[in-house]
């Protein structure tokens, strides 16, 4: 998993919360240990939509206390507009089992928060796609049917019939 880290996307992402935030983020600790009490991620969410974490446990030690910032964070986020595909598990961040999952929730974030008409903060990532539903009448149905199947294209022709694998070509036996 630590393959799937991408260093640039965590220095956006701390860049981000500094400037969500208005603070300097202590960059001296690894990124991970900078996020895995969870206080930051709390503030931030609170940043975006005031009161949405109640109580944050700052200078926790004990790890349920952790913990429960980090859920509060996740439980917060969804009711933001985070898809909840999108929200890491507890223990991607505590244990650090998966932090390029946890880079891709605060992504998430940082896509949801620009559908808010309200936020005019930085932002993080692209926009969010917005939905785009096609309604076809009855007629237009029926007259997708009137195709003929042979003005889509053929393939007939193309076969991969005579390639060998790994095998050169020796055009002199």
């Amino acid at each position: 998993l630590e393959g799937k880290r991408d260093r640039d996307q965590e220095q956006s992402v701390l860049d981000w919360i500094e400037a969500v935030l208005g603070t300097k983020v202590d960059r001296s600790k690894p990124y991970e240990e900078v996020l895995k009490d969870g206080v930051l991620l709390c503030k931030v969410i609170n940043k975006l939509k005031p009161g949405s974490v109640k109580r944050i446990n700052e200078n926790a030690t004990m790890p349920f206390k952790i913990m429960e910032n980090i859920n509060a964070f996740q439980e917060a986020i969804k009711a933001y507009g985070v898809p909840t595909a999108d929200v890491f598990q507890t223990v991607d961040l505590f244990e650090k089992k998966d932090i390029a999952q946890v880079t891709q929730c605060i992504y998430a974030l940082g896509r949801t928060c620009q559908t808010h008409p309200e936020y005019i903060g930085p932002t993080l990532g692209p926009k969010l796609a917005q939905e785009n539903k096609r309604e076809f009448t009855d007629e237009q149905l029926r007259e997708g049917a009137n195709v003929i199947s042979l003005q889509y294209g053929t393939n007939k022709g193309a076969s991969q019939a005579g390639m060998t694998m790994g095998k050169q070509r020796m055009i002199l036996d």
